[in-house]
């Protein structure tokens, strides 16, 4: 039995199958790995989520950065994982998708059952009245523009992405939703995240301790290898389109 027909057998025996995605999942889509050397990260300084509340000039920084990199994630288009984590979703084989990502692709791919650890970069929220906007027209007129956009509602220029910043607390409901999910899923499967940045890396380990099949797909070897079921170091997209064809018309 291949590796692709064993995950695709434990799939059809799963009562509560659930997946967590990390960044190699968009790079499947074209999204830069913004850790990697070359990455807006190692070309740009952090600002910190204090700094950016205090700051004008951080915030400028901030959205800066931000511009850069929104293009990649909206114009990417969901690819063959996150269209088979919906599919799978749909059908009743998923519980659902706890993900480190910010892009969206997997509600663009039909997921509905989505735990964003870290927000989502496609809405951008005023952090004084929580008025929620687009983010496209925003980042537009600040590349055209070098000014910080200004809330309509209240005027504020504390307008920041939904997603979590160096120093910004994680969201505790949607933390606890995926403690939860891990605690309570037979099948977990681990996919394209180094398994390195807490507290989401620990979400792989409570499903294991708590009986769940864990299965790892990585490009490169994570601390969990020695405790998974099954460990594929393997392109993400090849894997899953493997597994695919081993469900066949039962997906």
């Amino acid at each position: 039995m291949t590796p692709a027909e064993r995950i695709a057998e434990w799939l059809r025996e799963s009562k509560s199958a659930v997946a967590f995605t990390g960044a190699g999942v968009s790079t499947e889509s074209g999204i830069p790995d913004f850790r990697s050397p070359g990455g807006v990260w190692s070309k740009s300084r952090t600002v910190y989520f204090d700094e950016f509340l205090a700051d004008r000039d951080a915030r400028r920084e901030y959205w800066r950065q931000k511009s850069e990199v929104h293009p990649s994630m909206r114009d990417a288009e969901p690819n063959v994982l996150h269209q088979a984590l919906a599919d799978w979703e749909a059908a009743g084989r998923l519980r659902g998708v706890i993900t480190q990502n910010i892009d969206d692709l997997h509600q663009r791919a039909g997921s509905r059952n989505v735990r964003e650890l870290h927000g989502n970069a496609m809405h951008v929220t005023c952090l004084d009245c929580d008025a929620r906007y687009e983010t496209d027209p925003l980042t537009t007129a600040f590349r055209e523009t070098g000014e910080l956009p200004v809330c309509e509602s209240c005027g504020s220029d504390v307008m920041k992405h939904a997603t979590i910043s160096f120093g910004q607390p994680l969201d505790e409901t949607t933390l606890l939703d995926a403690a939860t999910w891990s605690q309570e899923a037979d099948l977990f499967l681990a996919l394209g995240s180094s398994l390195v940045v807490q507290p989401a890396a620990s979400l792989p380990e409570i499903a294991k301790s708590h009986g769940a099949t864990l299965v790892i797909v990585n490009r490169d070897p994570t601390p969990l290898d020695d405790v998974a079921d099954l460990v594929l170091h393997e392109p993400l997209g090849e894997t899953f389109t493997a597994i695919v064809a081993a469900l066949g018309d039962d997906r």
